[in-house]
């Protein structure tokens, strides 16, 4: 059994770290079949209006959407919220200041480049960025691509991008409370991005969704772009363990990137309470 919605909740634009506008998405997700569709840039809210207009020409149900950074166990964490009011000034000062970091961490991390001989990469990385706000690895990636000196962006993060490389720099975000409640408290769900991205130890892991769920969080990404099969069937048990709803998206970023595009994903299990279900009257 399985949940036939075509819902993608997890998408990003120019405004963040994607290189398609959100105009272009929309018209991407409505093409691919999607039914429900959610721009969810990194930090930031910048894009909802222009998302929700374009949704709208499109014919296309859409929830408001962002994905917020939080340090947990000395790891960044991803949290999306969905079918909040983006216009809410306590979720927009929140972001702001977790956006507020990167401008430095930018410069450092072009800094460490430097040392090993790769020059000029803050100045390259701006090149590819819509809003300064959120420069981003992805960024730096994108420009030593283009350089050549990497084949392609797996590769730079290999190299340069990850602890212990001559380009990682850490960055304290916001704290998991914070970010639910800010979502929370604007109406929205909030919602565990990529649980099996951040390789936990299962304590660790135990933690997080404890306190996500203590805090007010109600969801988890249990299909998404980075998933294999096994981890899809163990993020499904365990939101059913910890009795979270089941969200679905693709994290699409790019055309030339991504490794799965917009509304191309397997279905929710039928046995999970899909995150749609509880933002019926939030969708646009």
């Amino acid at each position: 059994m399985v949940c036939m919605m075509n819902a993608d909740l997890h998408c990003h634009s120019v405004i963040s770290d994607g290189t398609l506008t959100p105009e272009a998405l929309a018209e991407r997700a409505k093409a691919n079949g999607v039914e429900l569709w959610a721009l969810t840039d990194h930090d930031e809210v910048g894009g909802q209006d222009r998302a929700l207009a374009a949704a709208r020409a499109q014919g296309l149900p859409y929830l408001t959407g962002t994905e917020i950074s939080v340090t947990f166990a000395h790891q960044t964490v991803h949290i999306v919220g969905l079918g909040f009011d983006h216009h809410n000034t306590a979720l927009a000062e929140g972001l702001r200041r977790t956006r507020g970091g990167r401008s430095e961490r930018a410069q450092e991390m072009s800094d460490g480049l430097a040392k090993v001989g790769i020059l000029n990469c803050y100045e390259g990385a701006l090149k590819y960025v819509g809003n300064p706000e959120l420069i981003s690895r992805t960024h730096f990636a994108r420009h030593l691509v283009e350089t050549g000196v990497c084949s392609d962006t797996s590769e730079v993060f290999r190299k340069y991008l990850t602890e212990g490389k001559p380009g990682y720099v850490p960055h304290r975000w916001a704290r998991l409370q914070e970010a639910v409640q800010w979502i929370t408290e604007a109406g929205g769900i909030a919602v565990i991005a990529h649980p099996a991205r951040y390789g936990f130890t299962p304590n660790e892991e135990y933690a997080l969704f404890s306190e996500f769920k203590a805090h007010g969080g109600r969801g988890v990404e249990v299909i998404t772009g980075s998933h294999s099969s096994p981890e899809s069937v163990r993020y499904a048990e365990t939101a059913l363990e910890f009795d979270l709803a089941a969200s679905r998206g693709s994290d699409f970023h790019s055309p030339d990137e991504s490794r799965i595009d917009l509304g191309t994903l397997p279905f929710l299990p039928g046995q999970l309470t899909p995150v749609w279900d509880l933002l019926a009257d939030r969708i646009l």
